[in-house]
């Protein structure tokens, strides 16, 4: 019962509330690792397109704490996504983090960090922090007296560890489709480039636009929903896929997508945002929709705008320097190999079941997400027992 809970602020429950630094050191080329906002995933850091500063730069902000520890709970709190990106720190790399992250260390004898972390993303603690504790209209973010006094309910350790292994097994599962499906993608890009990957020995050459075009359909947003719609800040770095979008346009419509076209982020290139669509849906204008002119181009064209190549043309095209995009004319240009129809089909024979079973293990991930989602509150509340629940 709720009732035998304990009831006490994020202060009381952690030994540290903390956050990044408050200075920007200077970029090198080679040194350690410096993360923002930008570089969350749902369960760590992408560390493929963050800045590195210099060792000794580094160690001073290790001594001034903001290198985060093993099980450290670590939330973005500025900027348009605050409190969207909330992990436990389990990755082997050790970064230093900007002020626009804040790091909760658990007291573990009161509270286990997975408990905190399930606790800050229910839905009714999430709208409570945006509700009364966001501050600023420009740069909305969370400023750490608010973190400290954040109110938290929690079970005995026993009972916190019943609940945190319900949830976990889903949330391992997810992660595991996750890992499969990037090794697929890999799978993918190395068989195209075997067969491919090499415009220029090649018999039959083209550019990019004999293979595709922009999308110009429309799609009304009513139609659309938060898992179908994408932006470029739902959009993950590195070739990761898509979380939930935040928000949907303010518009009556927007681009529309179908199966079979690609997607990818049009700002900062560098970032390599992409996404296979797997059914109808839309996206911002920030966001390139590529339509294969024939159906059978779809595996094609998204191992093609996959490589890594395709995002260096795409860069080196793109024109401004603080928030630099794609040049749509420039893109169209990209020298391809056009496969005869043989090739076309033998290729298709392995990519399309490639892609087939990395659609299936997303809307496995999916399903999973809505199970845990629907579980979560219920858990937390003392709703439900732990121990009617089987998976």
């Amino acid at each position: 019962m709720t009732s035998e809970w304990n009831h006490s602020t994020i202060n009381d429950v952690c030994v540290l509330v903390t956050d990044g630094s408050h200075s920007s050191p200077k970029s090198v080329n080679d040194g350690k690792y410096m993360v923002s906002v930008k570089d969350f995933t749902d369960y760590g850091f992408d560390f493929a397109s963050c800045r590195m500063i210099s060792n000794d730069d580094y160690e001073t902000l290790k001594r001034n704490g903001c290198v985060p520890q093993m099980d450290d709970i670590l939330i973005g709190k500025d900027g348009a996504r605050f409190f969207e990106d909330i992990i436990i720190y389990r990755q082997k790399e050790k970064p230093a983090l900007l002020s626009s992250i804040a790091i909760l260390r658990c007291d573990k004898s009161k509270i286990l960090p997975d408990f905190l972390y399930y606790v800050l993303r229910t839905p009714s603690f999430r709208q409570d922090v945006k509700d009364n504790y966001g501050s600023g209209s420009a740069i909305p973010r969370i400023i750490l007296k608010d973190f400290k006094r954040m109110m938290v309910s929690y079970p005995s350790l026993e009972k916190q560890q019943s609940i945190i292994s319900v949830l976990t097994a889903i949330d391992s599962k997810i992660q595991a489709n996750t890992e499969i499906n990037d090794n697929l993608a890999d799978l993918l890009q190395t068989i195209y480039q075997e067969r491919f990957g090499n415009d220029i020995l090649a018999v039959n050459q083209g550019v990019l636009s004999d293979i595709c075009s922009y999308s110009r359909d429309k799609v009304a947003v009513s139609e659309l929903n938060v898992r179908t719609y994408f932006s470029t800040e739902n959009m993950l770095s590195g070739k990761a896929g898509s979380t939930e979008a935040t928000s949907l346009p303010t518009t009556s419509q927007t681009t529309a997508c179908h199966k079979g076209d690609t997607l990818i982020s049009n700002i900062r290139p560098y970032f390599k945002k992409i996404v296979y669509c797997e059914d109808k849906c839309g996206c911002s204008t920030d966001v390139l929709c590529f339509t294969p002119s024939q159906p059978c181009y779809s595996a094609y064209l998204f191992s093609t705008l996959y490589a890594d190549k395709f995002f260096a043309f795409m860069v080196a095209g793109s024109k401004g320097t603080k928030m630099p995009r794609g040049d749509k004319q420039q893109i169209m240009t990209y020298p391809v190999v056009l496969p005869s129809e043989e090739e076309l089909a033998g290729f298709n024979t392995i990519a399309s079941p490639l892609l087939e079973q990395i659609y299936s293990n997303r809307a496995e991930n999916k399903r999973l997400s809505i199970l845990r989602d629907t579980l979560l509150p219920k858990l937390m509340s003392g709703e439900i027992n732990v121990s009617a629940i089987q998976l």
